[in-house]
């Protein structure tokens, strides 16, 4: 049977809790952009809010489960660190990370255990509305619960502080503190990279006011978005090559980027011709430090994420030891605690034996197959892998990676998206954020810190869980 947190409501408490929901989301910036398809014009899309979607409750989550997955992010932050500095491993293979509770039917009883979906280097997003939601569940468990038929009373449930939002910015305080004083006189910066029509715009605003309210004097932020990049920067012509700024509202003025917080240019809609690759190699080429740069982002690739998780064979170490201290390391013990079965699609022994397994009608069904993509949407899952290969040529199979399905113990919550409920069965999937700051030459790590939680709910016959893409919803922990 499946575990909840939510009572059994009546009409009038369900809507009521749905008044509640909405006016507090509203209140707090717990809020998405429309849809242009459910307004009437652009200039409307520009100037509306919707509530982003969101559980009722909070969702059943395993303590251990959770506290493993925060112990281990630090260490994460280390791997990819030391990953992204290696350019000829990642040459061959050419931060949030996520993860789903794994029931293993195989003991008696069944065991939880986390396990890693992904670990995202570029645009992990959704930290101002993840610490709201937080806030949100916290509200509703001192005012609305228990006033239920079915009380929850005050104080009973076990809910996570969630300081994403200030983790995150104090991760781009610290790079920006980095950042030396300008050479040519210059202000300095943080520029946020966007993309046009962005719905999730005051979840970035939330980090954006963080990172200025909590510096005096504030720090400047700027938002830009990837196609108008090398309208409104460029590269001083110096050793350095600083990345300078000019607004939109006031060309005259002049800034110096300390910091690029890249929340674009992480999916092929962002790459439509030449001028979108030149943009990126402008930020890549100039001093200002990269949110990612673009090893980094590379690192966060699913191809390495699957060559990290190869095991060790009898005679040769694995690849993962090579980055963090030896394969009898406490580190890689850590690791390999959070690894599902990952395996190519290329032409090894393993990527052939993948290749038939993904191929075969039933083996297929605990599997799902993976591009190098980010955001939702992109995955294929269980018996439509066979037909999904047979549509795409075979030299291209090797770009795809096979990962079996994580089996998430039976979660119930309430599901509040687009003013309708949606009551039933649901998946958790957890990502744990971190902030990292090293010294791409040495190797030292200035900054590593576990950044906060979010947890993203879909309902269990969905297979994908990206809020912003319209498959999950917003939700937060309540720890069993």
């Amino acid at each position: 049977m499946a575990q909840s947190l939510a009572p059994p409501l009546s009409d009038v408490e369900r809507d009521s809790l749905v008044h509640a929901v909405a006016d507090w989301s509203i209140a707090h910036g717990l809020v998405l952009r429309p849809s242009p398809s459910l307004v009437t014009s652009e200039a409307a899309v520009d100037n509306a809010a919707v509530c982003a979607p969101v559980t009722l409750f909070p969702s059943p989550f395993p303590r251990g489960c959770f506290e493993q997955a925060k112990a281990v992010q630090k260490t994460y932050n280390e791997l990819y660190a030391s990953v992204s500095r290696d350019e000829d491993f990642l040459a061959d293979m050419v931060k949030q990370s996520d993860y789903m509770v794994h029931q293993d039917e195989s003991t008696k009883p069944p065991t939880l255990q986390v396990k890693q979906v992904e670990f995202n280097t570029i645009a992990a997003s959704f930290g101002g509305l993840s610490h709201r939601t937080s806030l949100l569940h916290q509200y509703l468990a001192n005012t609305e619960y228990p006033l239920l038929r079915q009380p929850i009373a005050a104080g009973s449930l076990t809910l996570p502080e969630n300081e994403s939002i200030r983790g995150l910015a104090h991760g781009i305080r610290a790079a920006y503190d980095a950042y030396s004083a300008s050479a040519l006189g210059h202000p300095t910066c943080v520029l946020f990279i966007v993309q046009d029509g962005e719905r999730n715009v005051f979840d970035q605003r939330h980090l954006e006011y963080e990172i200025q309210s909590a510096s005096l004097p504030a720090i400047p932020v700027f938002r830009l978005a990837f196609t108008d990049v090398t309208t409104h920067t460029s590269v001083a012509d110096t050793p350095q090559r600083q990345l300078l700024y000019r607004h939109a509202r006031n060309p005259s003025a002049v800034w110096e980027v300390a910091v690029i917080y890249m929340r674009a240019a992480y999916g092929p809609d962002d790459f439509p011709g030449q001028a979108a690759w030149d943009a990126r190699y402008h930020l890549e080429r100039s001093y200002a430090i990269k949110c990612p740069s673009a090893l980094t982002q590379l690192a966060g690739s699913k191809k390495v994420q699957q060559v990290l998780a190869t095991p060790r064979s009898s005679s040769t170490a694995s690849v993962l030891a090579r980055f963090i201290g030896g394969d009898d390391s406490p580190a890689a013990a850590q690791l390999r605690e959070t690894f599902t079965n990952i395996f190519p699609m290329d032409t090894s022994a393993t990527g052939l034996e993948a290749r038939q397994r993904a191929l075969d009608p039933e083996l297929c069904k605990t599997y799902v197959l993976k591009p190098q993509r980010e955001g939702g949407g992109n995955n294929t899952y269980r018996g439509a892998i066979p037909g999904f290969l047979k549509s795409v040529p075979e030299e291209h199979w090797a770009s795809f990676i096979l990962m079996e399905l994580i089996a998430p113990p039976p979660v119930s919550n309430i599901i509040l998206r687009n003013g309708k409920i949606e009551q039933g069965d649901v998946i958790c999937e957890l990502g744990i954020y971190g902030t990292c700051l090293w010294n791409q030459r040495s190797g030292e790590l200035l900054l590593n810190e576990e950044a906060g939680y979010l947890l993203r709910t879909k309902g269990s016959k969905s297979e994908e869980g990206g809020v912003a893409a319209g498959y999950g919803c917003m939700d937060s922990c309540g720890l069993v």
